[in-house]
């Protein structure tokens, strides 16, 4: 039932279940020492009773006590005083003849009081019992003193001793229990105003929690800020996404509905078909540019933390660059592979490595490579990098282009057709996200891509 309490609710009974707890432990310990001390009070007096009856009965030469003694007794212990003295020889001297039993295996020694608790006329009483040895001529020799009352009244100082004490913890618990209450509510004052001051926000209110909060609370609030932080990149993420979706997807869209308008109207068979193959080239480039638009968003939304894996980047490039030579081999392009340095397992994240790799050949494809061109793929491995490197032979890019070229939508000229601008800047996210870099060089004829991965 704790779990469910709320965070005050938790405190308090934190805090008062031992308290209580610590209370009634004091209590039962209170109780034991008020029996203990009201026995010691009780039977000392007890004893002095028993000596002085002893004295007043060899004083009255074995008369019984006087009323007035027995009247100053029974005001002073508030119970009833009985009182038994047998002679030497256990002869009956005084008192009354049906005193309590001594306990199994007692043994009275002379001078020594021995106390034990009984039963007399059906009532429980205390008693003790006592030897002296009397030099008078009447009692000469051991004289045993009894003498017993009933515990009524020590039983109910005991219970008064308890009821105070009851009565004082519980007074102090009450008492901690309403400062525990009212010094919680103010201490989390500052956590519930915390609370008020982010409800009070707006859903797009991303910013940092500048307010003044309590040590305690300020790994929260840091958290809270760092998850604000993340949420406000997500979000502008998320805008740039729709907002180049919508401004790329419009002109695209337009086209193919005109196109299929125009498809519909067409008078010959001839000329339907070549305004469908027309529809079909712009569905595809159509196709083209959503796909990349989903890929850049998955370089950008993508946490390596969660996807990195140990990977042979060697077969992986191999692999791709294996399938695109194939490929490249019908317009009598050459392209070749070569690994340098030694070759290790790289923790990176295979999908998006895959991607930038595609991209990468698919621009060199598109915009260098001719017939009877060359494309030379090589991976060099250091010992705190991995490089990968891009050379073909093809028109190259202006110098100062080569800035540009990793910028979203970017074209070196206005043919949209060959592709959107989006490949090599899914290139250079996929790099930074290796915590790596993406260039752009050129010796001479053709144009250099190096691509470093530093994971």
């Amino acid at each position: 039932m704790l779990v469910r309490l709320s965070l005050r609710g938790r405190l308090f009974a934190l805090l008062m279940v031992p308290l209580i707890a610590v209370a009634a432990a004091a209590s039962f310990a209170r109780y034991e020492a008020a029996i203990q001390l009201s026995r010691e009070l009780y039977d000392n007096t007890l004893l002095a009773v028993a000596l002085t009856i002893s004295r007043d009965v060899v004083l009255s030469e074995g008369d019984v006590l006087t009323e007035t003694l027995l009247d100053e007794l029974t005001k002073a212990l508030g119970d009833p005083v009985y009182y038994r003295i047998t002679g030497p020889g256990g002869s009956f001297v005084t008192g009354y003849s049906d005193p309590p039993n001594l306990p199994p295996g007692a043994q009275i020694e002379g001078g020594e009081p021995v106390f034990f608790d009984s039963r007399s006329s059906g009532s429980q009483v205390r008693a003790v019992v006592l030897r002296e040895f009397i030099s008078e001529p009447q009692f000469g020799g051991w004289v045993t003193v009894e003498v017993w009352q009933t515990v009524s009244q020590r039983s109910a100082l005991s219970r008064e001793l308890v009821a105070q004490s009851i009565l004082l913890l519980g007074s102090m618990i009450l008492t901690a229990a309403l400062i525990l209450w009212f010094g919680i509510q103010l201490g989390l004052k500052p956590l519930l105003d915390l609370r008020e001051a982010i409800g009070q926000r707006s859903a797009d209110d991303l910013r940092p929690i500048r307010r003044w909060v309590p040590p305690e609370l300020r790994p929260l609030v840091q958290t809270t800020n760092s998850l604000f932080s993340r949420l406000a990149k997500a979000f502008a993420l998320r805008d740039g996404f729709i907002s180049d979706a919508a401004h790329q997807m419009r002109n695209p869209v337009a086209a193919i509905q005109s196109q299929a308008e125009a498809a519909i109207s067409a008078q010959t068979e001839a000329e339907l078909r070549a305004r469908v193959a027309g529809l079909f080239e712009s569905a595809r480039a159509t196709s083209r540019l959503t796909s990349q638009l989903l890929s850049l968003e998955r370089v950008r939304g993508r946490s390596l933390k969660e996807f990195v894996q140990t990977v042979d980047l060697v077969t992986l490039l191999r692999d791709k660059v294996r399938a695109f030579a194939e490929a490249q081999l019908r317009r009598d392009v050459d392209v070749t592979f070569s690994v340098t340095g030694a070759e290790r397992q790289v923790e990176c994240d295979p999908v998006l490595v895959e991607e930038m790799v595609t991209n990468l050949l698919d621009n060199a494809a598109k915009y260098a490579l001719r017939p009877g061109g060359r494309l030379d793929v090589s991976l060099a491995f250091s010992p705190g990098s991995v490089l990968m490197r891009f050379a073909d032979d093809g028109p190259g890019i202006p110098e100062d282009m080569r800035a540009r070229i990793f910028d979203r939508f970017f074209r070196l000229d206005n043919d949209q057709s060959r592709g959107c601008g989006l490949g090599l800047a899914i290139v250079s996210d996929v790099a930074l996200a290796h915590d790596g870099t993406a260039t752009c060089t050129s010796e001479g004829q053709g144009a250099i891509f190096e691509v470093v991965l530093a994971r």
